[in-house]
């Protein structure tokens, strides 16, 4: 199963519509969802405060940058 992290941060209301695009992820996808807050980390603030909500594949570090809706996301996965 590969791995796909959620940059994020409390209090982010992009993010929260975010995570509601990610609830709908099929489970045929095969992905495991990693939430990480950006405010816990230095580097990760300096790479994504600006750019939150961000998922970033484990498999190949490709990233889908907000805004995105849920064909968007299908796309991200299928690459």
């Amino acid at each position: 199963m590969s791995k796909l992290y959620f940059y994020t941060t409390l209090g982010c209301h992009l993010c929260e519509q975010a995570a509601q695009i990610l609830e709908k992820l099929p489970a045929s996808k095969n992905f495991e969802v990693d939430y990480r807050d950006i405010a816990d980390d230095t580097h990760l603030i300096e790479l994504y405060g600006v750019r939150i909500p961000v998922l970033k594949r484990d498999d190949n570090s490709q990233e889908l940058d907000w805004p995105f809706d849920e064909l968007a996301l299908g796309r991200f996965l299928e690459d």
